[in-house]
């Protein structure tokens, strides 16, 4: 355990806190169990979205006129309605909370989370307790949605719009990307296993004393909330320990302290908090109210609206004494006053500054002619109570231009984080400037037919063997994500730390492989060459085999550097289990076959891909180590769909080897009791779960063959290709 943020370093991605769970944790289904279900019309591969198949986002942004969006974005931040009035006359601070709640949930772990798909739209986000009121929010915008229709996703659009408040208010930005198209209905993440929301007695999720840290991939404190509780720990307003619940979890967001402190102070220097009255006694969360209530929740009544009674966090006041314009007050007030305990109207937790000054008094939100005191919340005082966010606090308030600056960078990773690399990003603020954090990659170049032919003519003459070259290209390409569109081949940082250490590339036999691409590959990057190689050894798998097969490659990556790799923010892509490979770092409390169902929604992945990537990597010798676990074959090195023949034959039965935990089996024969196989659950699962079995009948039936091949090859192209946006996106970026 990590003494100093009560993290355990390094651990399994899917640990718990003791217990075990799925990958699905507390669904929509079990918070709303009498919420309509519409599962049985997304059946069969049905899809739920609404745009034509050939619809393309892209394209269809790039024909907005971006300079009237955000003129009549400007427009709304002052254009208060009746039905929900802006504090303080601007809707600003409102839509800044709207953007960075949209983005915040992004978390490191696996890369899920985050604005890139619109999911505040959806349940459970948009009816977390930490999203209170949003729904609000995001009607307000609906006009201009309207108007700009699918030219503009709500995913850009709530983005965007934080960014227009912020310059609305004269705030500092760096910049915009579009980009991130809709989807039509609520993502499979993981949120968490606890049966209560953060305002209904959650708790929170460090507990030092108890050896309790944050169980990975999550990244918030307790459930419903986007980082940590304002009010401190589970309510308990010790400064000290808000600090280190905010370092936690703002790290597993990818945000270092001095991104955090001016996330913080930034974010802050706008708007202010509601607890204006008891939580009880407003309505329900969106997802779970009435049908009259059109989606709407929470606060409703047209009365308590006007009359400014609303809450949300609970927390009553604004942080600044100019709350609609970015000012330095924040640093000021904090370290000007001493401040003491006390409680909103909600009775929440706050801190206030001690006889104030008049002129560092704010204004009312709905009445400009009353000052009301400022607060902080136990979050802030964290910043002046932590020794290294002090420091960080005090040198951006003697710099203040350095606060500009480290604000409106953090605000736009925050913002851009799940994005993926700077080729996903479209229109005309597009910061010119490449940061580490969207892991650049130069620019390659595509090389002929004649040098790629003989560079694979070469590499199969090598000695380097097929289980070689596969495995090889597999470490590679397999680290990419689909949830934040990093990793993968294009750059082949697998031949740089991290990656060229992790145990699941077996780094001996990875590096002498790279040695003799590096050795062959002439004018080829080596990102093409691991992928041509790979290529190559599945083309001779496969005539091996008895077909005769080309393997598509998409050539023109280029190779990352040292210096264009952020070490340590690719850890958290290192496999703790891999079941392609057949690898397992150790028993975690999830089913490890579970693991290779995450592993291939990450890359995007069917089910029959899936399976038959399962299937062919096992008789190509493709398991880290070298084991022979689901080997089910006599002729490794061959394409053959041997695994399921072999799996789905009835000669075989299998026990478990006792000491493995349930992990590891042995497979005998029926008759003679003699042992023919090893297998692990994600070998064995494709006999056992009834689904995985009907495909496996399909890839193990006579004719079947065909049909395997070519979905492994569909699939192994798939993943290799995964990240290669720089091609998808080049029409639209120039």
């Amino acid at each position: 355990m990590d003494a100093k943020t009560g993290s355990i370093s390094g651990g399994c991605p899917f640990s718990g806190n003791g217990g075990t769970r799925d990958l699905l944790g507390r669904t929509n289904r079990d918070w709303w169990p009498d919420a309509l279900q519409l599962d049985i019309l997304t059946q069969q591969g049905k899809s739920a979205d609404p745009m034509d198949e050939d619809f393309d986002y892209a394209e269809a942004f790039n024909t907005i006129d971006y300079a009237a969006l955000k003129a009549d974005l400007t427009a709304l931040m002052t254009d208060s309605q009746d039905w929900w009035p802006a504090d303080y006359g601007h809707y600003g601070p409102f839509f800044i909370r709207m953007a960075w709640h949209a983005a915040g949930t992004y978390r490191t772990g696996d890369g899920r989370g985050g604005a890139s798909s619109g999911q505040q739209r959806f349940a459970p986000l948009n009816s977390w307790p930490d999203n209170g009121n949003l729904d609000k929010a995001r009607r307000l915008l609906w006009p201009i949605k309207q108007k700009y229709g699918k030219n503009i996703s709500w995913a850009d659009l709530f983005i965007l719009t934080g960014n227009v408040a912020i310059e609305s208010m004269g705030g500092p930005v760096f910049g915009f990307g579009g980009g991130r198209a809709d989807v039509f209905e609520p993502e499979t993440v993981y949120w968490g296993t606890e049966e209560q929301w953060v305002d209904t007695g959650a708790e929170t999720r460090i507990i030092p004393d108890e050896g309790k840290a944050l169980e990975n991939p999550l990244a918030a404190i307790q459930m419903g909330l986007i980082y940590v509780n304002p009010e401190g720990p589970g309510g308990n307003p010790d400064p000290l320990l808000s600090a280190r619940d905010m370092r936690e979890t703002f790290s597993r967001m990818a945000m270092n302290d001095e991104e955090t402190v001016a996330l913080t102070a930034g974010g802050h220097a706008f708007g202010k908090a509601h607890g204006a009255a008891p939580a009880d006694s407003f309505g329900g969360a969106p997802e779970g109210e009435h049908l009259a209530l059109q989606g709407f929740g929470w606060l409703t009544d047209e009365e308590e609206i006007a009359a400014g009674n609303i809450t949300t966090s609970g927390i009553e006041g604004s942080w600044s004494n100019n709350p609609t314009s970015w000012s330095h007050d924040y640093f000021r007030l904090l370290f000007k006053y001493d401040y003491e305990l006390t409680e909103s109207p909600a009775g929440a937790k706050m801190w206030t500054p001690v006889n104030p000054e008049e002129a560092d008094m704010a204004p009312d939100a709905r009445d400009p002619n009353k000052k009301v005191p400022t607060i902080m919340t136990t979050a802030d005082m964290a910043l002046k109570m932590d020794p290294e966010y002090r420091k960080i606090s005090e040198r951006f308030l003697e710099n203040p231009e350095q606060l500009d600056d480290a604000f409106a960078r953090a605000w736009f990773k925050l913002c851009h984080r799940d994005m993926g690399p700077k080729a996903c990003y479209m229109g005309p603020e597009v910061p010119a400037e490449d940061l580490i954090w969207q892991d650049p990659v130069p620019a390659g170049s595509t090389p002929s037919d004649a040098d790629v032919s003989a560079f694979k003519s070469a590499v199969l003459d090598s000695g380097l063997t097929v289980s070689e070259l596969v495995k090889a290209a597999w470490a590679s390409a397999s680290t990419f994500r689909n949830s934040d569109r990093r990793g993968g081949a294009n750059g082949a940082r697998v031949r740089l730390a991290p990656q060229n250490g992790w145990a699941a590339n077996d780094p001996e036999e990875l590096g002498k492989v790279l040695a003799k691409l590096d050795e062959l590959r002439g004018s080829l990057s080596m990102a093409d060459a691991i992928v041509l190689a790979g290529a190559a050894a599945v083309e001779k798998a496969a005539k091996d085999g008895g077909f005769d097969v080309s393997v598509d490659v998409t050539t023109g990556r280029g190779d990352a550097s040292e210096e264009q790799t952020d070490a340590e923010s690719f850890e958290p892509l290192e496999p703790f289990a891999d079941g392609f490979r057949n690898y397992l770092r150790t028993k975690a409390s999830v089913k490890t076959e579970d693991m290779l169902v995450d592993k291939a929604h990450l890359l995007g992945l069917s089910i029959p891909e899936m399976a038959a990537l399962v299937g062919g990597m096992r008789v190509l010798g493709a398991n880290t180590g070298n084991t022979k676990h689901g080997v089910f074959t006599d002729n490794v090195g061959t394409l053959s769909n041997d695994f399921f023949v072999n799996l789905l034959g009835m000669g075989t039965k299998w026990t478990v080897v006792d000491e493995s935990g349930d992990e590891e089996f042995v497979g005998s024969d029926r008759t003679s009791g003699a042992e023919k196989y090893r297998a692990t659950r994600t070998d064995l699962v494709f006999g056992s779960n009834s689904q995985l079995r009907a495909i496996s009948e399909v890839f193990a039936e006579n004719g079947g063959e065909q049909k395997f091949v070519e979905t492994f090859i569909r699939a192994w192209t798939k993943v290799m290709d995964a990240d290669r946006f720089d091609i998808a996106n080049a029409k639209y970026n120039g």
